[in-house]
């Protein structure tokens, strides 16, 4: 805490209780807040005694008196090296790269959640290059919910992606449990989709965004005057979730208390909300997903035994980047692709030196770090593909560029035909490669991986099945 104690904050913003908030936020780890309510109060404030003591600035994007990018590029003419963070409720993407482009070192998309505040502040004040983020931008393209969106050809993604599309198929509960970044929520809208219950209601909650004491009522709902300030009636995730499914993500967040509740809810197949003299019975599948090995909590004592044997009917492992990174070429491809549609942006290339330096780097963040690193040099990119020279702050993480630039790309530009000793290798692993080859060259679309390999999507399956990939779609 003492490291953040002198800090100082800038708020530009006129809405009163949007500042208390966030000053209330900020306080919690030292930071000390200034408010400021227009652009010209908020210039003026640089030139002060205190304005020089800033740390940080967040401007809301309705400040009066200003067009907010515009602001921004005249602080940071005034302040060069002081962090500005955007506060929005545009999940524009051209809105975000003109917000970069003029000078902003993130994008914050209201209502924020406390630990992502927190987490901006800390990355933007970092005096040195954090190693566990790159400055992610927040805003998310959107993608098709299904298992074909998801990219990579290594087997163990491709059995995790096979035991999920089986497990879609059930009404029964399933675990997904992945480092932060892995792709579960989109793993988790995938499997609705897949799913018999598509149609019906469906609720993601992400459990870590929801401050702890208002958990409860989140899931079982609360009725009016239950508890200081219930000035409402409010129903329930679960009871919105009836007859379809229910995925809360980040479950390793759920109190102690709230877990008996949640237990007793699916042991007895009812919801009561607090201060209900009646429950109300409910039907909804769980799909739950952790950061953390729920078995690892439990043995801990941190999640209750019981409730892990009543969520995990299927368990779905999904590997980090670091451990699939012949999997990168195909998904920086995918995401230049996607980043090429957003509004402001065009399509770009990616050279092998770029390349081999992002598959020398171990993605801490995963593919979601791996995306926001991608769109962010996209915006500041002037030529027609993306070089090594594009990504300095990464090779100053990795810190031998040279080296990076001849480490070899992990996905082949062809297929060994022979083993060391000058003998020919088998014709079935040759086979499986030239498959890896083709799934990650075609970004995982399996019907067009099978067209180009000349042989049926059942033939193609049966293969994947007889390598340990398994049937992914």
């Amino acid at each position: 805490m003492a490291e953040f104690e002198q800090r100082l904050l800038m708020l530009i913003d006129d809405e009163p209780a949007q500042s208390r908030l966030i000053t209330a936020l900020a306080a919690r780890e030292g930071w000390r807040t200034l408010v400021v309510r227009d652009s010209e109060t908020a210039i003026a404030t640089l030139g002060t005694r205190q304005g020089m003591q800033l740390d940080a600035i967040i401007l809301d994007q309705w400040v009066p008196g200003d067009d907010a990018c515009e602001l921004i590029a005249e602080l940071k003419s005034r302040r060069p090296a002081l962090p500005i963070l955007m506060l929005t409720t545009s999940a524009s993407p051209l809105l975000a790269v003109e917000a970069m482009r003029a000078g902003a070192r993130d994008y914050l998309i209201k209502p924020v959640a406390p630990d992502r505040l927190m987490q901006a502040l800390r990355a933007a004040t970092t005096r040195e290059a954090p190693r566990d983020e790159l400055q992610p931008l927040t805003e998310k393209m959107p993608s098709a919910p299904d298992f074909d969106a998801m990219i990579g050809a290594a087997p163990t993604f491709r059995t995790a992606l096979a035991i999920a599309a089986k497990a879609a198929r059930s009404h029964a509960p399933v675990l997904i449990e992945g480092e932060s970044g892995t792709g579960k929520e989109m793993l988790i809208r995938a499997m609705q989709a897949a799913s018999p219950r598509a149609k019906a209601p469906f609720r993601l909650f992400n459990l870590g965004g929801i401050p702890g004491n208002s958990i409860e009522s989140a899931l079982f709902g609360h009725e009016k005057g239950a508890f200081p300030g219930a000035f409402d009636r409010h129903v329930g995730a679960l009871q919105h979730a009836d007859g379809g499914t229910l995925a809360l993500d980040e479950i390793d967040r759920l109190p102690l208390s709230v877990q008996h509740r949640l237990l007793e809810a699916i042991q007895r197949g009812d919801v009561r909300p607090i201060g209900a003299r009646h429950s109300f019975r409910v039907d909804v599948r769980l799909i739950v997903a952790s950061n953390i090995p729920l078995k690892d909590m439990a043995a801990d004592g941190a999640f209750l035994p019981e409730l892990l044997g009543a969520i995990s009917g299927t368990v779905v492992q999904l590997p980090p980047l670091r451990e699939r990174a012949g999997d990168i070429p195909a998904l920086a491809r995918h995401f230049l692709a996607r980043i090429g549609e957003q509004p402001g942006l065009r399509e770009l290339g990616i050279t092998d030196g770029a390349l081999s330096l992002l598959a020398a780097y171990d993605w801490p963040g995963n593919v979601r770090q791996l995306q926001a690193t991608l769109f962010r040099a996209a915006v500041f990119c002037d030529g027609d593909a993306l070089t090594a020279d594009d990504f300095p702050q990464l090779s100053d993480l990795i810190g031998n560029t040279s080296s990076a630039s001849h480490a070899p790309l992990q996905e082949g530009v062809g297929v060994m035909l022979y083993t060391p000793d000058g003998n020919l290798r088998p014709l079935e692993e040759i086979e499986a490669d030239v498959i890896r080859l083709a799934i990650g060259h075609y970004r995982g679309r399996m019907t067009e991986v099978a067209r180009r390999l000349g042989i049926g999507r059942s033939t193609l399956y049966r293969k994947l099945n007889e390598l340990g990939m398994g049937d992914a779609a």
